[in-house]
């Protein structure tokens, strides 16, 4: 798992964290990531910080899940976290799905705000990127 920025740490007794269910059901598994963000889609580009956190399928319907992760930035122009919690339940058909911006620290000191987010590319079960767009609508 050399290039992995992923893993399931969690799973329900008795279930193949290595084979997908019939049909697609990942309920109760816990995954942890550590993503590289970018200003971009794409995959060579230059990270300004990552995405750290995770995410538990908490329903039966495919590729809904709950999210607890920030953003980690460390650039010239800004340092500090950006929290966001929520669900993202991608099945409802909703184009674009938001999450709460709950806080942070450093330049994002104690934020709020929305976190509207999009699937950018999706490809086969293992391999997703999401788009993001933040709108601060209380800031210290």
């Amino acid at each position: 798992m050399e290039n992995s920025t992923s893993a399931i740490i969690a799973a329900p007794h008795g279930f193949n964290l290595t084979q997908l269910a019939e049909p697609i059901s990942w309920f109760g598994d816990l995954v942890a990531f550590n993503n590289p963000l970018t200003l971009d889609n794409n995959l060579h580009s230059e990270p300004i910080g990552k995405a750290q956190g995770f995410y538990l399928y908490d329903s039966k319907i495919p590729y809904s899940a709950w999210h607890g992760f920030s953003f980690v930035l460390n650039t010239t122009d800004y340092k500090g976290s950006i929290d966001m919690v929520g669900a993202n339940a991608d099945i409802l058909g909703q184009i674009v799905r938001n999450l709460s911006i709950v806080g942070g620290t450093g330049d994002f000191f104690m934020h709020r705000g929305i976190a509207s987010l999009m699937s950018d590319d999706i490809q086969g079960e293992a391999y997703y990127r999401l788009k993001f767009d933040l709108k601060f609508y209380e800031c210290w």
